[in-house]
């Protein structure tokens, strides 16, 4: 079978068809898998790398990391080295203009057939338009690419899908076991369906609010949170999915969990973070959207921290509804006073004072000012409107 069959002109140049001899796998009812071997000089030819991004109303589109540059140049030196060898295989999403031939006359299994896989390759095309994406050997292909070799043959494992959605499930599940940034699996998790391993299932919900607060018009945290995609942020991700989740798990936003399947009401959450952050953001104006360096409130602790405040303020109300931003500022004013996000000493007990800055994102440093804000507010609202309603 050859690899290169001349199919037409457009536009004044050879749009032709690679035809590769693969392995069909049948792995379940509707998912087909394709081994094959190319020239890994050739796979620019027919695949694209689709790096992470937000499109229009902020949609994610795409699922791939930066190229790392140091990696590439250690598997460049390595393939330039005497007797290179690339076990692994790259994985490959193809879109329908991809299509498989069976063999004729060849047996296979039960589970398998050998036959010709077709590909169209059209030079006239943007990169982004191209039949295949990178799920997984980025940085080996780009290697191979800028490698001072001939040609350098690789392992591919395919699959067919016009699905983007399934893609990006499958850049997660392909990664997850690697050391690839947490940050760019949260990003990636609202938009997943797939059923994932128990850690990041547990985390997808939090990251669909995560993602919602960062991109929603009207959100007091929109664009704050630095993510792969919204490089600007001054929060670290990991910062607000820990606060969501221990809402989610024992404060305000449990209330709206949904057991069953770990969902929930994301409307009605949305609102009571809306509020609170909003009435942060005000009583708090001055140490809100400076760098984490400069304010305490930006920073992990912070965050972590003031998400417990959020729950007290909640559970005040608990018999009168839900707070709303005016009653989450009156809860929030009195702590003003006692507060030291961007300078001064925090206050914590006799023997115990610590630099604004000297606050740590370690549980530690977390547990201890969240005590001192609940031990604050407990003192400084809650006890003293003991015997009066809330308001």
């Amino acid at each position: 079978m050859s690899q290169h069959v001349s199919n037409g002109r457009r536009n004044g140049e050879a749009v032709t068809t690679m035809r590769l001899p693969a392995l069909e796998v049948a792995q379940g009812p509707n998912r087909r898998l394709y081994s094959f071997a190319v020239d890994g000089k050739l796979l620019s030819q027919f695949t694209t790398v689709s790096r992470v991004r937000r499109g229009l109303k902020s949609s994610i589109e795409g699922y791939q990391r930066p190229e790392v540059l140091s990696h590439i140049a250690e598997i460049r030196a390595y393939l330039e080295s005497e007797n290179p060898m690339i076990p692994n295989a790259v994985v490959v999403a193809f879109d329908r203009r991809v299509t498989f031939e069976p063999a004729e006359g060849l047996a296979g299994m039960e589970y398998s057939r050998f036959g010709t896989l077709v590909i169209p390759v059209d030079p006239t095309l943007p990169e982004e338009e191209r039949p295949g994406w990178v799920v997984d050997g980025q940085q080996r292909i780009a290697a191979i690419r800028e490698a001072r070799i001939d040609s350098f043959p690789v392992c591919v494992v395919a699959f067919i899908t016009d699905d983007d959605q399934e893609q990006r499930e499958q850049f997660i599940l392909v990664n997850s076991t690697k050391p690839l940034p947490k940050g760019l699996i949260y990003e990636l998790l609202p938009v997943t369906r797939a059923k994932l391993p128990s850690l990041l299932q547990h985390r997808r919900f939090p990251a669909r609010l995560l993602d919602r607060l960062n991109h929603d018009e009207g959100s007091p945290l929109r664009s704050l949170i630095k993510t792969p995609t919204v490089m600007e942020g001054l929060i670290k991700d990991n910062s607000v999915l820990k606060m969501l989740e221990n809402s989610l798990s024992d404060g305000v936003l449990y209330r709206f969990r949904d057991a069953r399947d770990g969902g929930g009401d994301m409307e009605a959450m949305l609102r009571i973070l809306h509020a609170f952050w909003e009435a942060v953001a005000d009583v708090f104006r001055d140490a809100w959207r400076l760098p984490p360096r400069r304010s305490r409130l930006m920073h992990g602790a912070g965050i972590v921290s003031m998400g417990f405040v959020m729950d007290a303020i909640a559970d005040r109300y608990r018999q009168k509804g839900l707070p709303d931003v005016e009653q989450f500022r009156q809860n929030l004013q009195p702590l003003r006073d006692v507060c030291r996000w961007t300078d001064g000493y925090w206050d914590f007990g006799p023997g115990d004072q610590r630099k604004w800055n000297e606050i740590e994102n370690t549980h530690r440093d977390i547990q201890l000012l969240a005590n001192y804000l609940l031990v604050q507010y407990k003192a400084l609202v809650w006890n003293r409107a003991q015997g009066s309603p809330a308001t």
